[in-house]
């Protein structure tokens, strides 16, 4: 059994301070697209929805003085992957998930993005595979995926449609695994 759920996570405060920065809409499409890649990789869907979902919850606001978007500030100075592990972990954990549930989720938001780090390749596990590539699935050219909006009722009930979703997919693998 799931010890959070995504709609749980949605009502949390903080969730939702955090999650307007970068976009809601953006969120939910990237925990959908984990969903079906979780099954692909073979990977835990709860786990990766979760990951899916808060994987920008690090977003800083890089505005100009202008009040418009600056993404050349953004792509030279952000660091939101680094901030986001932090920020859902911490949440997480106050929310009652499992620590080492916690801890992979984290270690996947840490990971959804290598725009921070030097040049090189990292090795990533399945978990943090699926979550790169449903940020990779939903992006749009110069970060337009964060401007959609969806209203909170709209949020809500795809979020509730994605736990029911997620609930059954866990149920069939575990069923999988007994049969």
């Amino acid at each position: 059994m799931r010890n959070v759920t995504l709609t749980r996570l949605y009502e949390h405060p903080i969730t939702k301070k955090y999650l307007s920065r970068s976009g809601l809409a953006h969120a939910i499409a990237t925990a959908y697209h984990a969903l079906r890649l979780s099954k692909k990789y073979n990977v835990n869907p709860d786990l990766a929805t979760k990951a899916a979902f808060l994987h920008d919850i690090g977003h800083y606001t890089w505005y100009n003085g202008e009040g418009k978007w600056d993404f050349d500030l953004y792509k030279e100075n952000d660091i939101h992957a680094i901030k986001g592990a932090e920020r859902a972990h911490k949440l997480l954990i106050r929310l009652g998930e499992h620590p080492s549930d916690a801890k992979q989720i984290a270690l996947a938001i840490l990971l959804h993005t290598d725009s921070y780090l030097p040049d090189g390749h990292l090795h990533l596990t399945p978990l943090q595979q699926v979550v790169a590539l449903a940020d990779e699935a939903d992006e749009e050219p110069n970060g337009n995926h964060h401007y959609r909006e969806v209203s909170i009722e709209f949020a809500q009930k795809k979020l509730a449609q994605l736990d029911d979703l997620v609930e059954k997919e866990m149920k069939s693998q575990q069923l999988k695994r007994t049969v």
